[in-house]
C-alpha cells in the first residue's frame, strides 16, 4: 500500500469515525455584514424604518435583509454591505480581515457584542450617515449549540477548542469559542477567507479536537 492510498484511507476512516459517534458539526460561512440598532438604522434609511427580511438564517431568529449600506474607512470604502435582522442593542459591523487593507483601519478579533475598545467607522445608507464611535470587528470562530449539544460533545459555553477539518486542504484550526445556550441551532461559524483557505463550503462538517 502506497502513502497517498494509505492517508486515503485513514482520512475516510476518520469521518466514518466521527460519522458514527455523531459528532460533526455543520459550517456557516459568513461574509461582511452589519448588525444595526435602532437609532442608527433611523439614521439610514429614514426614522421608523423597519427592515425587509429577505431570508432567514440557520441561527433562529436571525435573517438576510434586503437593504444594504456603505462602510467607509479612512483609506477607502466598501458598497452594498448586507444588513442583518433583527435589529441590536449596539450596531456592529463584521468584516474579513482583508477588508482591513481596502477600509484602511484593523478590525480587532471579538466575540459578537464584546465591542469596547474597537473602531469605528462611517456608514452611508440612502438617507443618511453615521459615524459609529466603535463596533468594527473580524469575528472570532465560534460554534454555536444547544447545551444538550454540549453536554454530548463534552464542552461547555465560554470553552476555546480546537476543531478538525477534512479534506485535501485541510488542518486544525484553534481558538475556536463554544457558544452554548437553548436559543441556538448546532453550526460552526467561520468566514470566507478562512474557509476558501481550508477548502469549506456549506456543506462542510468540521470536528471538535480532543
Amino acid at each position: 500500500m502506497d502513502n497517498k492510498y494509505a492517508d486515503v484511507m485513514n482520512l475516510l476512516l476518520e469521518v466514518l469515525k466521527d460519522n458514527k459517534n455523531g459528532n460533526e458539526i455543520p459550517v456557516g460561512i459568513s461574509n461582511r455584514h452589519i448588525h444595526l440598532s435602532q437609532a442608527d438604522l433611523d439614521a439610514l434609511f429614514g426614522v421608523g424604518y423597519q427592515l425587509t427580511k429577505m431570508k432567514d438564517l440557520s441561527q433562529p431568529g436571525q435573517y438576510a435583509c434586503k437593504e444594504t449600506v456603505t462602510v467607509v474607512g479612512p483609506k477607502g470604502a466598501i458598497e452594498k454591505v448586507r444588513i442583518l435582522g433583527p435589529v441590536r442593542k449596539a450596531t456592529q459591523v463584521e468584516v474579513i480581515a482583508g477588508d482591513s487593507f481596502k477600509l484602511g483601519v484593523a478590525g480587532d478579533v471579538r466575540m459578537s457584542g464584546d465591542l469596547a475598545g474597537t473602531h469605528g467607522v462611517t456608514l452611508v445608507g440612502p438617507k443618511g450617515s453615521v459615524q459609529t464611535r466603535e463596533g468594527l470587528i473580524v469575528a472570532q470562530r465560534h460554534i454555536h449549540m444547544t447545551l444538550a449539544d454540549a453536554a454530548r460533545l463534552g464542552v461547555k459555553d465560554g470553552d476555546i477548542v480546537d476543531i478538525k477539518v477534512a479534506g485535501p486542504r485541510g488542518g486544525v484550526l484553534s481558538n475556536v469559542a463554544i457558544r452554548a445556550n437553548d436559543s441556538s441551532a448546532l453550526e460552526c461559524h467561520i468566514d470566507t477567507e478562512e474557509a476558501n483557505g481550508l477548502g469549506l463550503t456549506s456543506k462542510s462538517t468540521i470536528t471538535i479536537v480532543k
